[in-house]
């Protein structure tokens, strides 16, 4: 019997073998396990290999769960040898002096047998009833083996194949058969992943009521084996991942989802922007949860100082993963985030009480926490789900009087970021401005231009210090000597205009991509009311024609111009703007974001200019028709009703811009004097009413289009990685997760296609059949009954 060599516990971890090293070891056990195996055997056994394709190779979708690990847990699969911190190490020798677990090598007949099931399953003849039976079987004859088949690099596949295609009894028998020796499988490269194949399988079974018993029972056995020693299986590059998705499961959310995992940066900053809502406010709605007293015990236990070390806990990258994940899952929960955050603090729960939790020793071990990498995460989702008395406390007790310092450091204002957008109320936006407006400057010099932008978003979401705000951005590029034209140009190229060594001879750098975060900025500044923004407003319609024009076609600033024309300045300056970009409408509109632009510019322009941009883009038809976004935007601005008939079409034009004036006037805010392009999201308080008027905003817009039905394209972020764009397109549902467009496309209603009659024929609609002369009639009856009231 060959069994594997693993380094003892409390061993120093090895440096990362080099390619050549893995490449022999794997030769190494390959030749050892083909020793056991006859002629005949290594015929069947190589085939198998083929047949699997046993490389299992790391994928960008799991990367930041499997990919690359690192030095601290390279004793992957054995309890006690997650190496966490120097100082963890030394607190822990008692645990790593436990026994080392050996796997054994499994036996020659075993591995023929299994063999054998994976060529029988791979097998096309084989049909659903029969195949459940011949899992079933074969999960039987693993009993008593099941760390051996499981952790073994080529049969854990067809395990895997086993619990996916076994019947719930089968599979609650394998899971619960494993019994203590779960964590070894959990913490085995290999055999994480049978654990997670059994996980979902299980989760696919919570579609019939009935099985929640059965399910029940077998989560409450599988909990205790893992809080056997949870530490270690928390700590553990392979185990961590498997906790969270029992998280999932209990929760009775999808496994793999994004929003309980890790998420992408973009979305990440489109939250913290106020481009999109965070996906943890929507998990604050009381749901239904299949397990929730199997869920509140684990995460309780995890983090219950008795059975775990939680300083251990606050500095290693892959518990952090783990508290994350649990956290989020208990968003809305308030009286569990009162016990668990706490704790997570290194604050005595027992003794403290509601507003009084954070001692002053306490909070200074914090902030240097909120410094370390690990701990940085955590604290950013901490600051996002905690209670709002609880985030004052953390607030004002943590990170008050220290937010420039976190500012400059490297982890610590990622934290401070997620501090800001998540800020509660306008009395923390106002003491947050008191502490940071003078210092935009510094900050954005340092390259944290996250953090100016998440103030910026904070105080245009709470509608405070509004004003202040938007000068401190102005006067952190521009000195008061110095004309207000040059605010946009040095905003679109920060990084550019910040390291020039001539700050004062600085130019319009052309040909040279424009910043993102800038753009974003800029985007977030053409949210506000136009009376704090005029200096802005000023500067864009400054720009020379070739500049506004050389925006246009950069990703970047095609937003920002798309934003001006979209904000709340006077039409008579977003008109100035689209004039520069006269001749070159045809040019623009067959770029992926310029199409956006063309659009913007239409819906903004009069009819002598909608015209023109209409008549530009007739010689490019054939073009635009084989590009993604030319087909709706020939549809949208009607361009071969104009070639044919231009009569007609300013007819509709005309039409549909007083339809659209009526139904303003009767449903239109009335606290606002906001022209037809204000933007009514910027109100937090008219969030409801704004998604009722975008719905009947279109319904009148699409009774005067053609039948086409409008797919919105990726959202600015995307745009930065077409390859990644193009394989979320499939998943993504219009005008969801994302930068917006403007507010025409930012709320999204349920699209349930209807024909609606317009004087032109009939034309789909997204929300119901209306005759749109009754509409008007309609619309002037609600007038006059809210007249009389």
């Amino acid at each position: 019997m060959i069994e594997e060599e693993e380094p003892l516990p409390g061993q120093p971890t090895a440096c990362p073998p080099s390619t050549a090293h893995r490449l022999f070891q794997t030769l190494r056990r390959s030749l050892i396990a083909e020793s056991f195996l006859t002629g005949e055997e290594k015929s069947s056994h190589i085939q198998a290999m083929k047949v699997r394709k046993m490389g299992r190779k790391g994928s960008k979708k799991d990367a930041h769960f499997h990919g690359g690990v690192s030095t601290e847990t390279q004793s992957a699969g054995v309890p006690g040898t997650a190496k966490i911190s120097r100082k963890s190490v030394k607190e822990n020798t008692a645990s790593a002096s436990q026994a080392s677990f050996i796997r054994k090598q499994v036996d020659p007949d075993t591995a023929k047998y299994f063999t054998e099931i994976s060529n029988v399953l791979e097998g096309s003849e084989v049909d659903l009833e029969e195949r459940s039976v011949i899992c079933g079987n074969a999960l039987e004859e693993a009993r008593g083996k099941e760390v051996e088949l499981a952790t073994d690099y080529i049969i854990s596949h067809t395990m895997q194949t086993l619990l996916e295609g076994c019947s719930l009894d089968n599979l609650c028998a394998f899971l619960r058969s494993c019994g203590n020796n779960l964590a070894y499988i959990c913490m085995d490269r290999s055999g994480s992943h049978v654990v997670e194949t059994a996980l979902k399988s299980l989760a696919r079974h919570l579609e019939d009521d009935d099985n929640h018993s059965l399910i029940e029972e077998t989560l409450s056995t599988l909990i205790q084996a893992i809080l056997v020693n949870p530490i270690d299986m928390i700590c553990n590059c392979y185990g961590s991942h498997v906790i969270r998705g029992l998280l999932c499961l209990c929760k009775g959310v999808p496994i793999d989802s994004p929003e309980f995992h890790s998420l992408q940066s973009s979305t990440v900053l489109a939250e913290r922007l106020n481009f999109q809502s965070s996906q943890l406010d929507g998990n604050k709605s009381q749901q239904t949860q299949p397990f929730p007293n199997q869920l509140k015990y684990l995460i309780s236990e995890m983090v219950n100082p008795s059975r775990v070390d939680i300083g251990v806990l606050q500095v290693n990258q892959f518990s952090s993963l783990v508290l994350q994940t649990a956290l989020k899952l208990l968003a809305g929960s308030e009286q569990d985030l009162f016990h668990t955050i706490p704790i997570l603090l290194s604050c005595d729960v027992d003794n403290g009480v509601e507003g009084n939790l954070i001692e002053a020793k306490k909070a200074k071990k914090i902030l240097r926490l909120v410094e370390e990498n690990a701990y940085s995460h955590l604290m950013e989702v901490i600051v996002a789900v905690a209670p709002d008395s609880l985030y004052s406390e953390i607030f004002t007790k943590v990170f008050k009087s220290s937010l420039f310092r976190l500012s400059a450091h490297p982890c610590g204002n990622f934290a401070l970021q997620a501090l800001i957008s998540h800020a509660r109320n306008k009395e923390h936006i106002t003491m947050m401005l008191e502490e940071l407006d003078s210092k935009f400057k510094d900050m954005l010099e340092m390259g944290r231009s996250g953090v100016v932008a998440a103030l910026v978003a904070a105080s245009q979401r709470l509608q405070i210090n509004e004003s202040k705000c938007c000068q401190a951005l102005a006067d952190a590029v521009c000195s008061t000597n110095e004309p207000s034209a040059c605010i946009v140009p040095r905003i679109l190229f920060l990084d550019n205009y910040l390291y020039c060594s001539d700050k004062a001879n600085w130019k319009w750098p052309s040909g040279v991509k424009m910043h993102v975060l800038g753009s974003l900025l800029l985007q977030t500044v053409f949210r506000f009311p136009s009376e704090f923004i005029q200096s802005y407003i000023t500067s864009i319609t400054s720009l020379e024609d070739n500049q506004v024009l050389e925006a246009s076609k950069d990703p970047a600033g095609a937003r920002v111009i798309e934003a001006f024309v979209t904000s709340n300045a006077s039409t008579k300056r977003k008109r100035k703007l689209i004039i520069k970009l006269q001749g070159h409408f045809g040019e623009l509109s067959v770029l992926p974001s310029g199409s956006f632009t063309v659009e913007k510019c239409f819906n903004a322009s009069n009819m002598s200019m909608r015209e023109t941009i209409v008549s530009e883009l007739l010689p490019f038809q054939t073009e635009l028709s084989k590009t993604k976004q030319g087909p709706y935007l020939l549809k949208k601005l009607d361009a071969e009703g104009f070639a044919k008939r231009p009569d007609q079409w300013r007819s509709r034009q005309t039409t549909r811009e007083s339809a659209y004036k009526e139904f303003y006037e009767a449903f239109g805010p009335r606290d606002t004097q906001s022209s037809r392009s204000g933007n009514f999201l910027s109100s937090t308080h008219s969030k409801s009413q704004a998604e009722g008027l975008k719905g009947m905003r279109k319904e009148i817009y699409d009774g005067f289009s053609s039948s086409f039905s409008h797919k919105s394209g990726a959202p600015f972020l995307a745009h930065q990685g077409s390859a990644k764009r193009k394989k979320a397109e499939n998943k993504q549902v219009p005008g969801g997760s994302g930068l917006p467009k403007d507010d025409d496309t930012f709320i999204k209603g349920k699209s349930k296609k209807q024909k609606v009659k317009t004087s032109g024929g009939i034309a789909e609609n997204s929300h119901g059949t209306e005759d749109l002369h009754g509409e008007g009639l309609s619309i002037k009856n609600k007038r006059k009954r809210r007249r009389d009231g």
